[in-house]
């Protein structure tokens, strides 16, 4: 049964502005410059540098014009002689024309799977072979790996192509595949390419006890039960510390070398420099990050030539209409750049008066226990914006560039009834660990009753997780001969 009725429904919407300001707190110095940068490109109203002063041409007003336009206050409404609404203000959609829009840089060369056909043309292979291996090299990824089943192969090759083949015949193919260099390369997993890149070195005892580890005794290799191989392959303990480093030369990733010099080469900038002045500290923001806008005099001088017109005709409106729009885009850019480095200046203010302590000392066991929420209380935002600040932005400290993300951390109540920032722990767990004996290395257990007795009565779970976000594998994985 159809029916009507009417409903109220409360809802909030976030205009493009705001979305446009809160990516704009979110970039980093160098994203920054490249967003002023398209910004001035495609709004010819912003300029950049100091603004030159010169007479305002707005001194008379008239009933086509009512008051000097300024820098901060841009008004032209009255320019228009009936109630057309430009387009811009109908829009409302939730994005950006820039959003998820980004540029990859021209890197010249050839690309790596490029670089493995041309090596196809030393072996001798029929037209259909031939086919085959340019569609298998095409389908190895950037680390060097083929990561696809054979059999579905087949049948692309059979539905793409019209090459009809079976699996026996790829494999033929693909062997040959495997001589190309990088040497592992076409392999369709680590024990394969593994030992690939064995069976190419010159032949020696120790390469050959590698290729038995890892072909016959790969699944005990990775779990590190040493004591099993050395039975099983009947050889001493010296024998497979050589076998071992063999192996420990090898590339896990093939690929991954010759696509190296394709990375883009980026440094770090920071975004704050906090310096120790006197025993006092002193904040500043990347100049960088707070270029001079200004609005065009130019492009509001454009204006002028209206002021005489008593009444505006239909394309004397449309151009009114689009300089306003730039004139109104111009004015936005530049209040959401000023509102942008104060969020910025006043959220690391905070930071850094709250960790006062670590950066007057250098010691990160003075680093006090802090989260987002903390700091947004304390400046009255939301916690999603101190995130945005805090995720991509670096500080340069008296101790070197910081990302300020690594400021915030949990804390626990140590046995003396101190609260202690989870950066200790996590700083002590790693140097016990670190002064370990590797041959037989501390289990979880081992770590928490040592770390209790330091003091931190933190439980076996917790100390497994800090483990891990130290990068520290279990005690089976960090075991050495």
């Amino acid at each position: 049964m159809l029916n009507q009725r009417l409903q109220l429904k409360l809802s909030q919407k976030l205009s493009p502005q705001q979305i446009q300001l809160m990516k704009l707190i979110q970039l980093p110095v160098q994203e920054l410059e490249q967003r002023l940068s398209r910004e001035i490109e495609e709004n010819p109203a912003l300029e950049v540098g100091k603004e030159e002063e010169e007479e305002n041409p707005f001194e008379e007003t008239n009933d086509f014009e009512e008051e000097v336009v300024s820098d901060n206050e841009i008004n032209v409404e009255d320019y228009l002689s009936d109630d057309d609404v430009p387009d811009y203000k109908l829009k409302s959609n939730n994005h950006s024309a820039d959003d998820e829009q980004k540029s990859l840089p021209f890197i010249s060369g050839i690309s790596f799977n490029e670089f493995l056909k041309n090596q196809l043309q030393a072996f001798s292979f029929n037209k259909s072979d031939l086919e085959i291996a340019h569609f298998l090299v095409g389908s190895i990824d950037q680390t060097g790996y083929l990561r696809r089943e054979l059999l579905d192969i087949v049948d692309d090759l059979a539905f793409t192509m019209g090459i009809y083949s079976d699996v026996e015949s790829i494999e033929k193919i693909l062997k040959t595949i495997h001589l190309l260099d990088p040497p592992g390369v076409g392999a369709r997993n680590l024990q394969e390419t593994l030992t690939i890149q064995l069976k190419k070195k010159k032949s020696s005892s120790s390469i050959n006890t590698a290729i038995k580890i890892i072909e016959n005794n790969f699944d005990m290799f990775i779990k590190k039960h040493y004591q099993k191989i050395i039975l099983k392959l009947n050889i001493n303990e010296n024998d497979l510390k050589i076998a071992i480093k063999e192996i420990e030369k090898l590339n896990p990733k093939p690929g991954a070398a010759f696509s190296e010099p394709t990375k883009i080469n980026s440094s770090i900038i920071p975004d704050f420099t906090i310096e120790i002045v006197e025993n006092k500290l002193l904040l500043t923001l990347n100049s960088r990050n707070a270029p001079d806008l200004h609005v065009s005099n130019e492009y509001k001088n454009m204006l002028s030539g209206y002021k005489e017109t008593n009444k505006a005709s239909k394309s004397q409106k449309d151009a009114v209409i689009f300089i306003k729009q730039k004139l109104d885009a111009a004015k936005w850019f530049i209040d959401a750049i000023n509102q942008r480095n104060q969020t910025l200046l006043l959220t690391m203010k905070s930071i850094m008066d709250f960790q006062k302590e670590y950066f007057l000392s250098g010691d990160e066991s003075n680093l006090k226990p802090m989260i987002l929420k903390d700091i947004a209380e304390k400046i009255q935002m939301d916690i999603s914006t101190i995130s945005r600040v805090a995720n991509s932005k670096y500080v340069d400290s008296p101790y070197g560039i910081k990302l300020i993300k690594s400021f915030f951390s949990e804390g626990i109540t140590n046995d003396q009834g101190i609260e202690v920032s989870t950066i200790e722990i996590k700083k002590e767990l790693q140097v016990i660990i670190d002064n370990e004996d590797k041959t037989k290395p501390l289990t979880d257990d081992q770590l928490t009753k040592i770390i209790n007795k330091k003091g931190y009565p933190i439980a076996r779970r917790t100390v497994a997780k800090y483990r891990e976000m130290i990068g520290s594998p279990v005690a089976r994985l960090r075991k050495k001969l």
